[in-house]
């Protein structure tokens, strides 16, 4: 049961490989974030690896949600709010054999963990990503009907011009930044989701991506593609939205909001 008012923070990242993360600080980063709620992306490990190394961190309970196909895509959740109930995927079997969603059912939200396919380099996938985005929004539709949404990820698109380095020679070029992908986030605008960071930073510019090539991070060629997304209702219950550039160990970034309850 969430405390009433009180403040939680929850911290979403692509992790890029839980085990490889473990070796890079991972539960010494956790300790120092504290989250209430951890929402992993990218996870790339079957239910038993993420279980076995989530037993370090026993004040929480875990969610986990594998791909199939061995050391691919994958989300987890760390959760110490004492859920009402989770749930895996969205029941469609085209789109449930990733391990890409997760949605935990608190007393006051449903909170949606989400990683998005990618279009492909060549935007060989961009068909079935537009799909995808039409599932996940009808999906969430149906939450939000019962309760305020907050959606977090790696959502795998750039919005607006703002949120990419480089956004004319990749506009309709590259996976991320096709009007398709941005149409697609905008639908969840559109059912009423806002988003937090640019909610309460508009004109700031932050990433949450760098390729791990061009030694883009280090020059902040980023992308920021990773949100928090929440239903309009519940948007003056956000108290921060931030952004962890400084936080090493993947080609993301951790993202996070405190959220008044």
């Amino acid at each position: 049961m969430i405390t009433m008012g009180k403040t939680i923070k929850i911290i979403s990242w692509n992790v890029n490989g839980i085990r490889a993360s473990v070796n890079k600080g991972f539960y010494e980063l956790v300790g120092k974030l504290d989250p209430d709620v951890l929402c992993l992306q990218e996870t790339k490990a079957h239910n038993e690896i993420v279980e076995f190394i989530s037993a370090k961190l026993d004040t929480y309970d875990l969610f986990v949600n594998s791909a199939l196909k061995k050391g691919y895509s994958g989300t987890a959740v760390f959760d110490r709010l004492k859920t009402v109930n989770h749930l895996l995927d969205i029941g469609i079997e085209e789109h449930d054999q990733e391990g890409r969603v997760i949605a935990v059912e608190h007393e006051l939200f449903y909170l949606v963990n989400v990683y998005v396919p990618n279009s492909g380099q060549a935007l060989d996938r961009l068909g079935y990503r537009k799909t995808w985005d039409n599932a996940l929004l009808e999906y969430l539709k149906k939450l939000d009907a019962k309760k305020p949404v907050i959606l977090t990820g790696d959502l795998n698109v750039a919005h607006e011009p703002i949120d990419l380095a480089r956004p004319g020679p990749n506009y309709n070029k590259s996976a991320g930044f096709t009007q398709t992908e941005i149409d697609g986030f905008k639908g969840f605008l559109g059912m009423g989701l806002v988003d937090t960071f640019r909610h309460l930073h508009k004109d700031k510019v932050q990433y949450t991506f760098w390729n791990q090539r061009f030694n883009a991070r280090a020059n902040n060629v980023g992308w920021r593609i990773d949100y928090f997304l929440v239903s309009e209702r519940i948007i003056d219950k956000i108290k921060d939205s931030f952004i962890l550039d400084d936080i090493m160990g993947s080609d993301h970034c951790p993202v996070g909001i405190v959220m008044e309850v």
